[in-house]
């Protein structure tokens, strides 16, 4: 029998579409399934690994997940863990 996960881990890549030399900010979110963050770290990098069940962009330039008003949803992304 499987068991539900009560949280699931997120990726949030914040990157800059006009300036491309600003380097893109990681974040890892812990969530909820109805989407109440739980905890939100910032990344020194690029993760290595494929761990995360959802993988979120904004490309507007922001600095925080605070001031971000829109976000899209990266499907098949490389970081994404596969699906079962």
């Amino acid at each position: 029998m499987k068991t539900k996960k009560k949280t699931r881990k997120v990726l949030v890549i914040l990157d800059n579409r006009l300036d491309r030399n600003q380097k893109p900010r990681y974040f890892e979110v812990s969530c909820k399934k109805d989407g109440t963050i739980l905890k939100e770290r910032r990344l020194r990098g690029k993760p290595a690994k494929a761990i995360y069940d959802e993988v979120w962009n904004n490309d507007e330039g922001k600095t925080s997940l605070d001031t971000c008003t829109r976000m899209f949803r990266l499907y098949g992304h490389p970081l994404e863990r596969p699906r079962r």
